[in-house]
Formats: C-alpha cells, sequence, structure tokens
C-alpha cells in the first residue's frame, strides 16, 4: 500500500497515587495532561494544535457527554475525526492498528490516541456518600469498534457478565486440559503472576509496586481472598486506579515535516485482529484461542519474524488464563525466559478499564527506542477472550510496503470453527466442561458450570441452591469431566446440577 510507514512519535502516561502531591483531576484533564506529555516526548512543538484525529478509549469514570470534542477543544486541536471507541481491553491496540491504515491510506496525518480512568477516586468518593470534584455531563455514543454487546441473556443468568466469573471457567479448563493437580496449579498461576509483581516493582507508574510473592498471591488470606475459584484477589485485574496514557501517531513524511526527530519513531511493523466465537457459551472450548492465534499469525506474518525472534512482550493479563491463553496462541513456551509484560500487568501495574494496552504501548515505545535493535508485541484482549488485538513494533525501519491486512479475511476462519448446539433448558445426564465456584465476603456462594449433554448439546447450569457442599467439593478435586445430572427449573429459569 504504502513505503511511507506509519508511526508512533509520542508516548505519555501518568498515574495518580493514592495520598501523593497530586489530587486527582477528571478524567478530561488527565488525558490532556497526557496528550502534552506525547507532544514533549515526540521532541517538537506544536503538535497537539495539528491534529486531525482525536481518539479517546471508553471511559468508565464520568465521562463528558462528548469526550474527544472537549479534549479536542482543550489542545486547541484543528478540525478533523472525533473518535470515541465502544468498550473492550483490546481497543488501544485497535485503534493503532485501524489508526495506522488510515495513516497508510492518506486520511489521517497526524492522530492523539488518548485514555484515562479515575475509578480509584470515585470509588473512595462515593465510599464517602460523596461525588468526586467533577460531575457526570453526560452519557456518550462509541463510533468506533465493534458495538455488540458481551454477553447473552442466557449467560446474564448465570452471572456471566461478571469477568470475575466469566474467566475461571477458562483458567478451570486449562488446568483440566494439562492435567495440573490443584497443587500445580495453584503454584504455576502463583508464579506466573509474581513474574509481573517484579516488574511492576520496577515500574514508577505502576498502580502496586510492592513486588508480592507467589507465595503471597496463591495463599489465600484476610486480604488474598477468594473471589472466584481458583482465582484469590491477588490475580484478578484491579481496575480501581487513577490513571491516563496516549500516544501520537503520524507517517515517516508528516514527522519530517512537523520537525519530529528519527530516533522519537517506532514502527508498526505488523498487525493484526481478530475475535473468538462471540459468546463464551459458543466457544469450541475453553483451553485455547483460535482468535489470539488468528491475530498473532497475521502481525507476525505482516512483520516478517517468528515469536522467537520478538525480545520484548506485553500479554493481556487481566487474570491469568488471558496470559496462559495468548501464550500457548502464540507458540511462547511455558518455561520460556522472557518477561511476558513490560508494565506488571493489570493486577498490579494497574487495570484502569479499557486503557490498560495504552499503558503497554508507552511502556514499550519507550523500551524499544532504549534497544533500537529489538522488536516488542503487545496484545489486547476484550471483553471475555473474545476481542483480540497484536502489534509487533521496532526502531528500526521495515523493508517493503506497509498494508494492513483486511481482519474479515482471519475472521471468516475463526467464525467457521464448530461448536456445539447451545440450548437453555435442560434435563438428564451431562458432563462439565469448565466451571468455577462464586465466593462473596462470608465463604462460598455457589457454583457454575458449563456442561455437555450426552447427545452433544451444551448448556450452563449452577449448583443447587444451598448446596455449598458439592460447590466446596469442587473446589477440592477436579470437576472437569464430572459426569453430572442437569434439571431444568422452570420457575427460576436456569438449569441446576448435581453430582
Amino acid at each position: 500500500m504504502t513505503t511511507d510507514y506509519p508511526i508512533i512519535v509520542g508516548v505519555g502516561q501518568k498515574t495518580y497515587h493514592p495520598g501523593g502531591s497530586e489530587a486527582t483531576p477528571s478524567p478530561l484533564e488527565m488525558m490532556e495532561g497526557v496528550a502534552r506529555e506525547a507532544e514533549r516526548d515526540a521532541g517538537a512543538s506544536g503538535l497537539l494544535a495539528k491534529l486531525d484525529s482525536v481518539r479517546v478509549v471508553n471511559i468508565m469514570s464520568w465521562p463528558s457527554a462528548d469526550p474527544p470534542a472537549d479534549l479536542a477543544a482543550r489542545l486547541g486541536a484543528g478540525d478533523g475525526e472525533r473518535g470515541y471507541s465502544t468498550v473492550g481491553g483490546n481497543t488501544p491496540q485497535w485503534l493503532v492498528n485501524d489508526t495506522a491504515e488510515a495513516i497508510a491510506r492518506g486520511n489521517t496525518r497526524l492522530a492523539l490516541l488518548v485514555g484515562g480512568e479515575a475509578v480509584y477516586t470515585v470509588r473512595e468518593a462515593h465510599k464517602r456518600n460523596e461525588m468526586p470534584q467533577w460531575e457526570e455531563l453526560g452519557r456518550p455514543k462509541a463510533n468506533l469498534g465493534d458495538r455488540r454487546r458481551g454477553f447473552s441473556d442466557m449467560e446474564l443468568k448465570y452471572g456471566g457478565h461478571l469477568p470475575i466469573r466469566s474467566y475461571p471457567l477458562f483458567e478451570n479448563a486449562i488446568r483440566a486440559h494439562h492435567g495440573w493437580s490443584m497443587d500445580e496449579h495453584v503454584r504455576r498461576m502463583s508464579e506466573l503472576a509474581a513474574g509481573f509483581a517484579a516488574v511492576a516493582k520496577d515500574n514508577p507508574h505502576a498502580w502496586f509496586r510492592d513486588g508480592k510473592s507467589a507465595s503471597e498471591i496463591g495463599t489465600t488470606s484476610p486480604v488474598n481472598r477468594m473471589i472466584c475459584f481458583p482465582y484469590t484477589k491477588f490475580l484478578n485485574a484491579i481496575m480501581e486506579v487513577d490513571q491516563a496514557a496516549a500516544v501520537l501517531m503520524t507517517s515517516e513524511s508528516a514527522a519530517r515535516e512537523l520537525g519530529i526527530p528519527e530516533e522519537r519513531w517506532i514502527y508498526l511493523h505488523g498487525c493484526g485482529d481478530a475475535t473468538d466465537l462471540w459468546f463464551v457459551s459458543e466457544r469450541a472450548n475453553y483451553h485455547e484461542s483460535p482468535g489470539i492465534r488468528a491475530a498473532g499469525k497475521r502481525a507476525l506474518d505482516m512483520a516478517g519474524v517468528t515469536i522467537d525472534e520478538v525480545a520484548h512482550l506485553d500479554l493481556y493479563s487481566c487474570f491469568p488464563c488471558a496470559v496462559q491463553l495468548g501464550r500457548d496462541a502464540l507458540g511462547i513456551a511455558p518455561d520460556d525466559p522472557r518477561p511476558l509484560t513490560v508494565t506488571g500487568g493489570l493486577a498490579y501495574a494497574g487495570g484502569p478499564a479499557n486503557n490498560y494496552t495504552m499503558h503497554a504501548i508507552a511502556n514499550m515505545v519507550e523500551r524499544l527506542r532504549a534497544e533500537p535493535d529489538d522488536l516488542g508485541l503487545v496484545s489486547g484482549l476484550g471483553w471475555y477472550v473474545t476481542k483480540h488485538a497484536i502489534g509487533v513494533y521496532g526502531a528500526k525501519r521495515p523493508s517493503g510496503e506497509w498494508e494492513r491486512t483486511d481482519p474479515a479475511v482471519d475472521q471468516a476462519a475463526v467464525d467457521a470453527i464448530a461448536h456445539p448446539e447451545l440450548i437453555e433448558a435442560a434435563d438428564g445426564p451431562a458432563t462439565i466442561e469448565a466451571y468455577t465456584v462464586v465466593y462473596g465476603r462470608e465463604g462460598i456462594e455457589h457454583g457454575v458450570a458449563v456442561v455437555r449433554l450426552a447427545d452433544g448439546r451444551r448448556c450452563m447450569a449452577l449448583t443447587p441452591p444451598g448446596d455449598t457442599d458439592l460447590a466446596e467439593a469442587m473446589t477440592q478435586r477436579e470437576f472437569v469431566g464430572e459426569r453430572i445430572a442437569v434439571r431444568h427449573d422452570s420457575e427460576g429459569g436456569v438449569n441446576h446440577f448435581t453430582a
């Protein structure tokens, strides 16, 4: 398509730690601050006034009625595109991929991608029955990205709209697939997470910098209670953070005209985007992600490299299963010595709603400027292991033309994957495919499972009301593959199962 490559020229990020010298401003002010930091980072003045694209990642913490327009006005940006994304942790990387294509096609000259969240400040204010220092001005409408809701009405009945209940389904299925014992599984998860915590310890932008050990992460305690089996609190993404990050993108020719030094340039060598079968209940299985595999292969093929040639990685890390699914889909061995994050991940560096990956990209840009012979890969993930975006970055100029393959090409293959027929009401013998156990602050509440009926069809089911003994047993021995009986409760509208 073009040899005038799309590049990242500036990045900015900011974390407002509790008790710090600076009070957390509104998300709009946070985004303005990191946008100006990205301009300074690019090494050229007056860039924000020349923006022809302002794209804002979906905000949870009291957004304005039109965040991109309001931000553009604050920055004094010129006329151009104003974009506000849909929900999804894949969004920052997807925005980079999509913006790069717009730049390569000549539709965009200079773009700002930005997001900011003050969830911690909002939550603390609500605990005091107060409003934060800013007020809700409206509910913006997304005009960028996939607008589909991430869960079905049926999944909603079983709590499937909550990430803390959906992701453990994958985690337990991964354990069963590999044949790990319960103890070995806890050890593996905890060691994986401790590696992320160690990176966060050295990241000045990280929310938690205490470098939790594997023992701390894997041991249930009053400060590390079980949330949904097998995840303790320290294995969950933490959205209660105040963080913002921004990226400036342009083309090589525009960068020269704008006076941006070449040592600031980072190239998008390759990119890929795909979604898994949309609803969790539709997946072919729960121990692998064809969507990540497709997006990763496309990004690496476009860059002309293998995963072994990538020195730096940031795999999306809302929960351990997301990291494991990404690692396996990309062909990274479990004992690979490369750190799997450049930030510390969503549980330790911080998980600012949909904008975490913008921080990962900012850290990766800084890493590659310091090590210009290396390549880096960043992955983003949205909804429930659903939406995937991957980018391969480097400081050295690629060869050949830059051309993004239409994501529909890879999506067609993923969508064609065979999967079980799903039914809502079921009675009869079945086998558990994936499951979790939900905890409250007082202990076990109930178990939930995805099950395969004797005829091959699939449904979801809960443990019977009040049967905490069965739910507890599900935490003590492997229940994937367990033979059960399913019965539909017509009054409650859900299925229950007994062992």
